[in-house]
């Protein structure tokens, strides 16, 4: 797996993850809209401290800096 998410990329998402996580644990959305999107977030952590998006590849995208 090459990376492919850039750090505005990485930082985005974490944020987003953050948010979602402060809504959800402090009862601004809740039940299954809450859930799914408490599980998002974690997916948005964890291809953040990977660098790597499996989305990515299938639409040919890359956030990433080349390096030549």
């Amino acid at each position: 797996m090459k990376p492919n998410m850039g750090t505005t990329d990485k930082i985005i998402r974490i944020a987003l993850a953050a948010l979602v996580a402060i809504l959800y644990f402090t009862n601004v959305i809740s039940g299954t809209l809450g859930i799914v999107l408490l599980v998002l977030a974690g997916v948005f952590v964890l291809t953040s401290l990977i660098s790597f998006c499996p989305l990515y590849p299938l639409v040919g995208m890359n956030t990433s800096k080349k390096k030549e």
